[in-house]
């Protein structure tokens, strides 16, 4: 068996069965019926124990949930991988696939063959520590060991992870801004700057914009620019009538991260450059 994802019970207020406790503590496995399964196969472990659905947690336990190597899920895909080392690594994720979920066309299901098992006592399946769209293209953060996943999740908490993203947008817009419009009820906030801007016959302007988000909402940058008036070229979701581009796919692409690697504490940076579609609507 294969060590999959592990969680550290905090001081519980009173004792609570396992399955129940369970839920959604594991990425791989959030569902309480997948979670029952899984511990009547003997794949959850409590404090080195083979756990039972009548088991109840009481607090400060360690909770392990392993993989049968026969139920190993390995799709064949080839990943650009633009750096790794023995606890994390970052990938380029192309536009038009899904991070991880119930389908077997997944980015989880292509890491095995695409990152090294890593040396560390701590180590688990690499798996993505964040998402990007099914639309979006660009990098996309992999850990490898159970500290470093623990580590990299508390960045994202503390904001401590840049990233920048580039998009084209739809019609005139400010040369720079900030913009703070509500996401789900939520304060929200991304920092944007017009790079390049061209005319077009059939959307008026289209612009390469530069995006810095503070907060990590669903669709916020998708959202942010519609709020605008100025949505994303090419998405479906957040447009304006008659100004939807079909079959281009959408022109959001994740192009940087920067952090300070939470193991070896070195300083990172890590970029990859726009798609060939960009390119075509802004060659220089």
């Amino acid at each position: 068996m294969q060590l999959i994802e592990s969680h550290k019970v905090l001081s519980l207020k009173k004792p609570i069965r396992l399955q129940d406790y369970g839920v959604g503590i594991f990425s791989t496995n959030p569902t309480k019926s997948g979670l029952k399964k899984a511990i009547k196969k003997g794949l959850v472990f409590v404090d080195g124990e083979i756990a039972s659905t009548a088991l109840f947690i009481v607090g400060n336990e360690t909770i392990e949930f392993f993989q049968s190597e026969e139920n190993k899920k390995e799709f064949d895909f080839d990943l650009k991988v633009l750096f790794e080392d023995d606890f994390l690594a970052i990938i380029y994720k192309p536009a038009g696939i899904v991070v991880s979920g119930n389908s077997f066309a997944t980015i989880d299901n292509a890491l095995f063959q695409n990152i090294k098992k890593s040396t560390q006592s701590d180590a688990v399946k690499p798996r993505p520590v964040h998402r990007l769209d099914y639309p979006t293209s660009g990098l996309l953060l992999i850990g490898k060991t159970n500290s470093s996943i623990i580590a990299l999740n508390k960045l994202f908490e503390n904001k401590e992870i840049q990233k920048t993203y580039h998009a084209v947008s739809i019609g005139k817009m400010e040369e720079s801004g900030t913009i703070d419009f509500p996401v789900d009820d939520k304060k929200t906030l991304t920092h944007f700057k017009v790079l390049k801007t061209v005319s077009s016959e059939r959307f008026g302007f289209l612009n390469l914009v530069q995006l810095s988000p503070k907060t990590g909402r669903k669709h916020q940058l998708r959202k942010h620019l519609a709020s605008l008036g100025n949505p994303i070229l090419g998405d479906k979701q957040y447009y304006l009538d008659n100004l939807i581009l079909n079959g281009k796919g959408l022109y959001l692409h994740a192009s940087t991260l920067q952090f300070v690697h939470p193991i070896t504490k070195e300083n990172l940076c890590v970029s990859e450059n726009l798609p060939k579609k960009f390119k075509k609507i802004f060659p220089h």
